[in-house]
């Protein structure tokens, strides 16, 4: 058979569950019954098992979205039926299918079709080119959104941004830091000079008091979500559109099961029936556990409560499932990362909100995964994991920390401990300059620190923490993990 798009697809779906089941993808004697038959077998190709006692297989076969043999041609070709498909890769690498442990996919599937990305663009005259077309197709009362995955230094100036879309509200989000609204966006929110700066945020003025169209977190970054959260949303069939178009892009670049952090503005159950329609209709092309972020600053507990009631980890598919808490937990924990400025002062109030929301979590035996940049972060809230642990033992429950840019090895082994893990993202790689100019490069050289976290036996997951600040390329983050570069 010839390879194309299309009839990699099954393959491609099955190469995800190697990574899900974490086991070998050898072939075993159960597989040689007669009436184990593949669905899919690829040979001519260059495969990376992940198995290092069998690193260079001939031949893959795959069933039931499972690898049930990797091994030399002959035997593969074995365990073919009358309708297994054989595909020739023609010498193409084949690897297993990635997963993005830290995503922000229902939501960013919600708004996808409505957004400009500047990912990988290489100049901001290309960008400023991308955005006048864009603006050409928008039509009213649409914004153009430029959300996440670029690092550009020197942004467009308000001026340009209005000459290029004088009538077309334009909302450009740089990183954690800043938000860049034309004059239209700046009448389509609101915003005047009677407008007052809300906490952790400022909207910059002119001389005369009025807004000039920058927002900046400083550094609470609600500032800038609250602001893109007052554009309008597409209908309910465009966004099932949307996500679709989503995940296939995910699929393009080699994703297969992604665990979603929640988020902001994402409310449950309300911003899940479109995800949920695609899972009724049998339109997945993603894995998807998802994890549910609590919405209401000092009514954490009642969130995590009421739920509780409704779902449970673990309920749903393969496809889709309920996996947890998070990555927000209880407000006041959540320590917010521009690098540009000094780590924010933590409330006294963390061990207090954040104990009966864990206590909660733990009797419920709900996973959790938690917000959490800097050290004195984390070690406050281990605090809290390990008073709990006393009474309620966090073992095989699945928790996690998100981030840890600068985690202590004592925190790390205080984790290894407690039988909790670390996913990490790329963010250092946008922001690594602004680390480096306010903390140093020995620092920036352990931020964060992979290799021991390893060494420490602690489980660690790799993400982007995509979308509204990084780019959703895996590759991208991939690149970063191994070169630790900018």
């Amino acid at each position: 058979m010839t390879l194309t798009r299309r009839t990699l697809n099954a393959g491609a779906a099955a190469l995800g569950a190697s990574a899900l089941i974490g086991g070998s993808v050898r072939r075993s004697s159960a597989q040689t019954e007669p009436s184990m038959n593949a669905d899919v077998i690829l040979i001519n190709g260059r495969f990376s098992t992940l198995d290092r006692s069998n690193p260079n297989p001939q031949a893959v076969a795959i069933s039931d979205g499972k690898f049930v043999g990797a091994g030399t041609e002959q035997d593969m070709r074995s365990l073919a039926g009358p309708v297994t498909q054989v595909i020739d890769l023609a010498g193409r690498r084949t690897i297993p299918g990635l997963i993005d442990s830290h995503m922000h996919i229902i939501r960013g599937g919600l708004n996808y079709n409505m957004e400009l990305r500047w990912d990988g663009v290489r100049s901001l005259s290309q960008a400023m080119e991308m955005l006048k077309r864009q603006v050409a197709v928008t039509p009213p009362p649409q914004w153009v959104r430029v959300v996440g995955g670029f690092a550009e230094k020197r942004l467009p100036t308000l001026d340009e941004i209005n000459v290029v879309a004088p009538d077309t509200p334009v909302f450009i989000l740089h990183l954690y830091d800043r938000a860049l609204l034309n004059s239209a966006a700046l009448r389509a929110v609101g915003y005047t000079k009677d407008t007052p700066n809300p906490p952790g945020g400022e909207i910059q003025r002119d001389g005369a008091g009025n807004p000039t169209g920058l927002l900046l977190a400083r550094p609470n970054a609600s500032i800038l979500y609250s602001t893109l959260a007052r554009g309008p949303k597409l209908p309910p069939e465009y966004q099932l559109n949307s996500t679709r178009h989503f995940m296939r892009e995910m699929n393009r670049l080699g994703v297969t099961s992604i665990i979603d952090a929640g988020g902001g503005f994402q409310n449950y159950p309300d911003d899940y029936a479109v995800i949920e329609k695609l899972h009724e209709d049998g339109e997945m092309t993603l894995r998807l556990a998802y994890n549910l972020f609590t919405q209401k600053p000092k009514q954490e507990l009642a969130d995590f409560a009421g739920w509780a009631k409704q779902v449970s980890p673990g309920q749903g598919d393969d496809l889709y499932r309920h996996n947890g808490a998070g990555e927000m937990l209880v407000y006041s924990a959540a320590d917010f990362e521009d690098f540009r400025f000094e780590r924010p002062d933590m409330p006294p109030s963390i061990e207090q909100d954040l104990e009966p929301v864990v206590r909660l979590l733990a009797e419920n035996r709900w996973p959790w995964r938690l917000h959490a940049t800097y050290d004195e972060t984390i070690t406050r809230a281990l605090d809290v994991f390990e008073k709990v642990n006393k009474d309620v033992p966090l073992q095989g429950l699945n928790w996690f920390f998100d981030h840890a840019e600068t985690i202590s090895d004592k925190n790390i082994d205080r984790i290894a401990a407690l039988g909790g893990g670390i996913a990490v993202q790329h963010r250092m790689m946008f922001q690594g300059e602004d680390f480096v100019e306010r903390y140093g490069a020995k620092a920036a050289e352990r931020t964060p620190p992979v290799a021991r976290m390893l060494e420490a036996g602690v489980p660690v997951g790799a993400g982007t923490d995509a979308t509204r600040v990084a780019s959703y390329n895996p590759w991208v983050s991939l690149a970063w993990l191994v070169t630790g570069r900018t």
